[in-house]
């Protein structure tokens, strides 16, 4: 969400000013850039231990945890802090980190916000750069982090609650509304990344293409196995809970397949999610459950009495909508687990791969339009449990990876922006290469640790998988 200070705060005239709000995202081919999103969870290394913080339990905001971690970083410089009524909840890129957001999820999930950049080279040196600021702080509170889908061990009484104060209205709504809501909140973690399109009918495209194969995505980034402390039945466990997280906000929206999707739908979608805040004088307002679209006509509703509908209201209200791909002011691919570093870059290499080269669009379009929205649907309630043997159509998910991944190679190859040594965006593929010659998921390469060497020891996880 935007900060309150910087909010848009014209009066919404017309939907078409709503509109404009998604359309003005529109930039010309050399504009676009990439923007990657990851999160993992911090625990508390064995050497640092204590009584009243056991090995592998997740940090309090404070004292000695994420309140603290957060200073620490933002006093090695380029980074200006984001409060929430007086509380550190975050904090602003400056200098070389311009663009980027470091955040918290509800649980004290890490988040960096990547920078938009010109290509993945710079994204993979915005990873290492961001890992190796983060580990001297975090070493020194006696912390570690690991990027998984859904913490491994914990239940939902042993992690903490950040002062947020939008956390606070999503935790007392969430329960009404599905059944699983708390656990998106506090136990999963994810990575995405951000595209942008040239218009009205680029995006559209896009968004048809992303949103078809996103179950893929997620069967090959499955990457949480394990529920608290136990192998659960899911290789991603991330994607379950999302299957009855808040479902009049997420999931695939029928109208996204629609033959003429454009802004205006999307907005007319949007409108009929129920609200969770509005922002006024720098207080954020429960209105859970209120309607937009209802607030827009000058119905009354409790909460928003006397409020004009602003442009800033309404961007706010995009951010709390949960497709699999979320159109703002650009695309985002959501459906993936956090995970290994490679991975994750290798993420962002897939959807740049697919969307950004005309001909390698063209071609996902062309595989996409094999099956109706139907199957993917199909596919993305699979795809938990099954990952890339999941089926679809006469084939697997895998079957449609493989051709994802070479579809994307040919697209990253043909953008030519080489690294210092001379190598090509496509190398970060490489994993999911191995996988779509038969290699095993994250979940599935945690899960044989588990029968194996760790001998039932799933805490094991976060020291193998710290970044």
């Amino acid at each position: 969400m935007s900060n309150p200070s910087d909010q848009d705060a014209r009066a919404i005239s017309s939907i078409e000013d709503l509109v404009e709000v998604l359309a003005s995202g529109s930039k010309p081919k050399d504009a676009w850039r990439i923007g990657t999103e990851h999160e993992k969870f911090g625990f508390v290394r064995p050497e640092a231990a204590t009584a009243a913080r056991p090995a592998f339990s997740a940090p309090p905001y404070a004292p000695g945890g994420i309140e603290a971690l957060l200073d620490a970083v933002h006093a090695q410089g380029g980074w200006s802090p984001i409060l929430d009524r007086g509380a550190i909840i975050g904090l602003k890129g400056e200098g070389e980190e311009k663009g980027g957001a470091i955040s918290l999820e509800p649980a004290g999930q890490f988040e960096l916000s990547g920078a938009p950049l010109a290509n993945l080279h710079e994204t993979r040196a915005e990873f290492e750069r961001h890992f190796t600021n983060l580990r001297g702080p975090a070493r020194a509170l006696g912390l570690g982090f690991a990027s998984l889908g859904f913490h491994p061990l914990a239940s939902r009484d042993d992690l903490p609650w950040m002062p947020k104060s939008r956390y606070a209205i999503m935790r007392g709504y969430m329960p009404k509304v599905g059944t699983l809501g708390l656990d998106m909140m506090q136990r999963t973690c994810t990575v995405q990344v951000n595209l942008d399109f040239a218009s009205e009918t680029d995006m559209a495209r896009k968004m048809k293409v992303s949103l078809a194969l996103q179950p893929v995505a997620t069967a090959a980034f499955a990457n949480s196995p394990f529920f608290e402390g136990r192998p659960n039945g899911f290789l991603s466990n991330r994607a379950r809970i999302w299957t009855d997280t808040d479902n009049a906000r997420a999931g695939m929206p029928e109208a996204c397949f629609a033959p003429d999707f454009g802004f205006g739908d999307y907005v007319q979608w949007v409108l009929d999610v129920p609200m969770y805040f509005v922002v006024r004088d720098g207080a954020i307002l429960d209105v859970s459950g209120r309607s937009f679209r209802a607030w827009l006509a000058g119905e009354r509703q409790d909460g928003l009495d006397g409020l004009t509908p602003t442009i800033g209201d309404f961007e706010d209200h995009l951010t709390t909508v949960f497709p699999d791909v979320r159109l703002k002011r650009f695309l985002e691919m959501r459906g993936a687990d956090a995970g290994s570093p490679e991975m994750m870059l290798a993420q962002s290499a897939l959807w740049v791969g697919l969307l950004y080269d005309d001909a390698a669009l063209a071609a996902a379009e062309e595989l996409v339009c094999e099956h109706d929205s139907t199957a993917y649907r199909d596919l993305r309630a699979a795809v938990p449990a099954q990952a890339l043997h999941a089926p679809l159509g006469t084939g697997t998910a895998r079957d449609v990876l493989a051709r994802m991944v070479a579809i994307a190679a040919d697209g990253l190859r043909a953008r030519g922006l080489r690294d210092e040594q001379g190598r090509d965006e496509s190398v970060y593929l490489a994993p999911l290469e191995s996988l779509a010659a038969g290699g095993p998921t994250q979940a599935e390469h945690w899960l044989e640790r588990y029968s194996g060497p760790w001998a039932g020891d799933v805490s094991r996880i976060l020291l193998e998988g710290e970044v």
